[in-house]
């Protein structure tokens, strides 16, 4: 466990709105988003679905004074991993999104790799809580 830093806190959070916003989106409403960005529905809603329970993990993480240090490293990884994994997706050929489709793939892993780097900076600045 480690003491969170309120860099660390913040971040979560902000992850946990953002990724929330997108799961209400993506989940309610893939068939408009789909046709207005050219994107599989069926990725757009089960990437909405997981996004859901995502939203639930960063956002209990970020209110919490103490955390468990290997939860938050994954939280990181992942989202560089999702941000790498995104850029990835445009290149593979395997969808085929317009231009508003490519923006919004493209600004979402800027967004997520932002998020990447101030969790990474937070738990950095975080302490490891001493067992009494």
């Amino acid at each position: 466990m480690i003491t969170s830093s309120q860099l660390l806190r913040r971040a979560l959070l902000a992850d946990a709105v953002f990724s929330g916003v997108s799961a209400v989106g993506m989940t309610l409403d893939a068939p408009a988003l789909a046709s207005l960005l050219n994107l599989p529905e069926a990725l757009l809603r089960e990437t909405g679905l997981f996004l859901i329970a995502y939203t639930a993990l960063v956002g209990w993480l970020g209110t919490r004074m103490s955390v468990p240090k290997p939860l938050v490293m994954i939280v990181v990884a992942g989202n560089a991993a999702w941000t790498l994994a995104s850029i990835a997706l445009l290149f593979s050929g395997a969808v085929a999104p317009n231009l508003l489709g490519t923006i919004v793939v493209v600004a979402q892993a800027v967004a997520t790799g932002v998020l990447a780097e101030l969790q990474y900076v937070g738990l950095r600045r975080s302490e490891a809580v001493m067992a009494a």
